[in-house]
């Protein structure tokens, strides 16, 4: 058998890639890790995890109301951008430390340095060094892209948007995604005028539609500017700012346009191709259930396979890659009943399927309940949550599980457990509920509001 310089060698430095280096490390493997440019990935560096610092910070505006109407003598402060943002880089740069130690401590040797795949058992980095690996796995994420128009340049995506050296006094958001939608929050939490522009009927696309209907009302409530049905047309820097006009031919000048319109693979110049790698119609990399692609050496995990674009799944899909190649264990990962929260104002947390995807599916029935929580009912805001199971009629199953409420991810992980271990409506009402709180309502709903 031929030698080779690394058992596994691993393009990518984030949470998915780093997860399987370690893993695969821990079980005696030679790894190498190529990254080229900040360890931990989209998730930590410019992702979920600055994205729910900033969450946090915007909430604190509605909290000194609240404050008040509790009875507390509090003024409300100004947000301070650049203290926050110092402190912000501090915590991602301890976080990549720590990712750095954990694989220095796993022994795995990293290159900072881009790579490319130059063979089924080769890759090339920048500096033109060729390393020889039994097993390649690619795990370069995906990236947010600029709409195809013309000055889309003006814009910024999300990758920019903590790196702004102030905060802006007016943004425009396009987009009607959780990336879209949960930074309109943010920002106007944080006292920026935000403006936002879907092209589509409903924020929040593939969602359940009475969920995402809520989180569009309370955004609107709140503050946020959103037009749906609306598109940017014609963009021009002007007037120390970015001129939009859109499709309903009104015009605006904004401090930003940030777009958050998609994201693709990073497979660009990989050279997966040249070697024999199937790279599909949106940029990914094809792969099996065992992720690996039509070249029996390589492997693919993580957003740059498009499957689910999730740091979690990402990190799944490492270790069964790990147990099916170095310990003799062929694991596929399970895509099904994953869990997932969007961090808007309300949060909304969702597992399983929506009305519309079960309804098609097969006769159920739902049970939903939306009203005023007791926190913000009594400091007078006009804030309503949503809980809301969807039930196989004839199973008798939850198949979905939609919660609209502060903390709503929170308690989806939990209602995912459930789920997941398949549970019937009838488990859920035979749990005692917890008094007062806002989750109870997920086990005292009785009568189904209606059937589908």
């Amino acid at each position: 058998m031929a030698d080779f310089d690394y058992d596994l060698f691993v393009i990518g430095g984030g949470s998915g890639g780093v997860r399987a280096a370690r893993v695969a490390a821990a079980t005696g493997a030679k790894v190498g890790l190529a990254e080229e440019f900040r360890m931990g990935g989209t998730c930590v560096i410019r992702g979920c995890v600055p994205k729910k610092l900033m969450v946090f910070a915007s909430e604190y505006q509605e909290m000194f109301a609240d404050a008040r109407a509790y009875g507390w003598d509090v003024q409300d402060g100004t947000f301070e951008w650049s203290g926050f943002q110092k402190k912000l880089h501090a915590e991602l740069e301890r976080l990549e430390g720590i990712y750095r130690k954990l694989l220095g401590n796993s022994d795995v040797t990293i290159h900072d340095s881009r790579a490319t795949v130059s063979g089924t058992h080769e890759v090339t980095l920048a500096d033109g060094k060729t390393y020889s690996a039994k097993h390649i796995l690619v795990a370069t994420g995906g990236r947010p892209v600029l709409p195809d128009m013309k000055n889309a340049d003006l814009g910024i995506t999300s990758n920019e948007i903590f790196l702004l050296p102030e905060l802006p006094k007016k943004i425009l958001i396009v987009g009607g995604g959780y990336i879209a939608s949960e930074f309109a929050c943010i920002l106007n939490g944080l006292g920026v005028e935000v403006t936002q522009f879907y092209r589509g009927a409903q924020i929040l696309r593939g969602f359940d539609d009475e969920a995402r209907g809520l989180v569009s009302e309370m955004m609107i409530e709140k503050g946020v500017g959103l037009h749906l049905g609306t598109n940017v047309l014609e963009m021009e820097k002007r007037d120390g700012g970015v001129w939009v006009k859109c499709t309903n031919g009104s015009e605006n000048v904004f401090d930003q346009v940030m777009f958050a319109t998609g994201r693709v693979p990073n497979t660009d110049g990989l050279g997966l191709e040249d070697v024999g790698v199937e790279v599909g119609r949106k940029s990914e990399i094809v792969v099996d259930d065992y992720s690996q692609t039509k070249v029996p050496s390589i492997y693919a995990i993580g957003d740059v396979t498009n499957r689910v674009q999730l740091t979690p799944v990402a990190i799944r899909e490492g270790m069964a890659f790990v147990e099916t190649v170095f310990k003799g264990n062929p694991t596929k990962v399970d895509h099904e009943l994953i869990p997932s929260a969007i961090f808007t104002q309300p949060e909304m947390g969702t597992v399983g399927l929506s009305e519309e995807a079960a309804a098609e599916q097969e006769p159920v029935e739902i049970y939903a309940t939306s009203f005023r929580p007791m926190q913000s009912a009594f400091a007078d805001r006009p804030d309503r949550v949503l809980m809301k199971l969807v039930v196989s009629k004839e199973s008798r199953k939850v198949l979905g599980c939609h919660i609209v409420s502060p903390h709503a991810g929170e308690m989806i992980q939990l209602a995912g457990i459930a789920i997941k271990m398949g549970a019937t409506k009838e488990q859920f009402d035979a749990t005692c509920a917890v008094h007062p709180t806002i989750s109870e309502e997920l086990v005292t709903m009785k009568e189904p509001v209606r059937t589908a």
